[in-house]
């Protein structure tokens, strides 16, 4: 039985880790303890969530009011992409995360992204057909009036280097050992196992079972245990980053901003404080000072002095997440560039695997196996839908994108996808019979092709008829604004969050 655990980094992947074991292992009698050195810095930019993240915080019973403000948190209803075709009438388009009231709008935006593949001049933009959109494009938050009874799915947008001290924070109540150490050495036992860590002042650390949540340098998984890494560096091209900060948005969208530029995106992330920008591109196309140039030209900041910081990615993951009494957890697993603001979802959907997998195996290896293959299935499905994105750009302006749409290293799951969608076949009938809707479900899809554009040429279009027609967009928008009166402004319902906090 396992008794002691050792977390490898704090961040946010460690922090988080601390609080769900802590919690949800408290009546096994478990101790956790994290260890990371204060000598090592964390890489605190402005990010994003998935709502899975929600799911987190509810877990663990933390009120939004209690942690949005302390870490200049905004609300997140989706996504904006922004020139990644250059199809007329599609340079734009809203990822938006699910809400109850789409039930009556996206079976018309799924009627008519077939009919239009099918060769029928009808509207199948997704930015006409969804709640999450119109609030982000007029500035509402995602909390509903209580006498709108219908749920919203949202994210959020936070300083994750302040995350990571509040979580520091709520573990140490819960019971989390915390040392402050700099580990020099890893010593294995005679079966291969982590049998403990040295600290630069020759401390030996001990634990049952260790965590590696030491970031990029994968110091127990890779570095003690030698698990192989798996590139994914030939599906996706981006391997570096500049970021930089800008001052903080009168009207705050809740929206993250993805815009393309000539050898990757820019991302812009609004805080209360500030507004986080980074230029995620890729080093074999672009220098880290052309990027730095591109990226204050977009931003009008090209005789400013604000710093900047270049970042290095390894995009791909470990072979095996669970390995020997390891568990890696975060970017010592793999990363997937920040497109779909991925990162704490893996994280989150990591640890929470595991703990499951454990108590199914009464604490033994017995469903390590399972759970790898679980955790592999979930990046690749992640990366796939983030390959797509730049499969299926249109842009000719440079040479890194010609490349990214011409890119046949596709896994099977994503080439029969996009056969579907190209043939004129049913998409939804695809990601059920594949199994991958639990990942991301048909709207993102068909969000992601029909606001690409990945239709018939206008010239290949052929007028509607009654039946191609048989949804009337008018009312649906008139629904949706009408839905939209029950959502107080962005900004008014962040001040009720600092207005609760006073109180608390």
């Amino acid at each position: 039985m396992i008794k002691n655990i050792v977390i490898l980094g704090g961040g946010t992947a460690g922090w988080m880790a601390a609080n769900i074991l802590a919690k949800r292992w408290a009546k096994h009698l478990i101790q956790v303890t994290l260890v990371e050195s204060s000598d090592i810095g964390i890489i605190g930019v402005g990010e994003g969530s998935t709502p899975q993240l929600k799911s987190f915080f509810d877990y663990m019973e933390i009120a939004e009011e209690e942690w949005m403000p302390a870490c200049n948190a905004t609300y997140k209803t989706g996504i904006r992409f922004s020139n990644w075709s250059s199809k007329p009438g599609f340079d734009s388009y809203f990822h938006p995360f699910p809400a109850q009231p789409d039930d009556y709008s996206a079976p018309a935006f799924f009627y008519n992204s077939f009919v239009r593949r099918k060769g029928i001049d009808v509207d199948a933009h997704p930015d006409k057909f969804f709640l999450a959109t119109y609030l982000a494009e007029n500035l509402l938050g995602p909390k509903p009036d209580h006498n709108f009874p219908f749920q919203l799915g949202y994210g959020y947008h936070f300083d994750s280097s302040l995350v990571g001290a509040f979580l520091k924070k709520h573990a140490l109540k819960l019971g989390v050992h915390y040392l402050d150490a700099k580990i020099t050495d890893v010593k294995l036992d005679a079966n291969g196992n982590i049998g403990q860590l040295v600290t630069d002042q020759q401390q030996a650390i001990n634990a049952d079972f260790y965590i590696d949540c030491s970031g990029f340098s994968a110091t127990l998984i890779q570095q003690a245990l030698k698990t192989p890494f798996v590139s994914f560096g030939k599906n996706l091209f981006n391997d570096s980053a500049v970021v930089m900060p800008t001052p903080a948005a009168a009207d705050i969208a809740p929206q993250t901003k993805a815009t393309a530029l000539s050898s990757g995106w820019m991302w812009s992330i609004p805080l209360t404080n500030r507004t986080g920008n980074g230029y995620v591109y890729s080093s074999n196309y672009l220098s880290a000072d052309a990027a730095e140039t591109e990226i204050r030209k977009q931003l009008d900041l090209l005789d400013s002095n604000v710093a900047v910081r270049h970042l290095k990615m390894r995009v791909g993951r470990v072979e095996r997440h669970w390995v020997k009494n390891c568990l890696a957890v975060g970017l010592s697993q793999g990363f997937i560039e920040p497109l779909e603001a991925t990162a704490l979802h893996l994280v989150q959907e990591t640890i929470l695997g595991f703990a499951e997998a454990m108590e199914q195996g009464d604490f033994t290896e017995r469903e390590q196996k399972n759970f790898n293959q679980s955790i592999n299935q979930r990046f690749e499905a992640v990366r796939d839908y983030i390959v797509c994105h730049y499969r299926v750009n249109s842009r000719t302006d440079s040479q890194y994108w010609l490349d990214n749409a011409n890119n046949n290293y596709l896994s099977d799951s994503l080439r029969e996808l996009l056969q579907v969608w190209v043939g004129g076949g049913n998409l939804t009938q695809e990601i059920e019979r594949q199994k991958i809707g639990s990942y991301y479900p048909s709207a993102s899809w068909h969000c992601l092709l029909a606001g690409y554009g990945v239709f018939p040429t206008k010239e290949q279009l052929s007028p509607g008829n009654e039946i191609a027609h048989k949804y009337n967009i008018s009312n649906i928008q008139d629904f949706i604004r009408r839905c939209a009166l029950n959502f107080k402004p962005h900004r008014e319902q962040l001040n009720d969050l600092v207005a609760k906090k006073q109180v608390m």
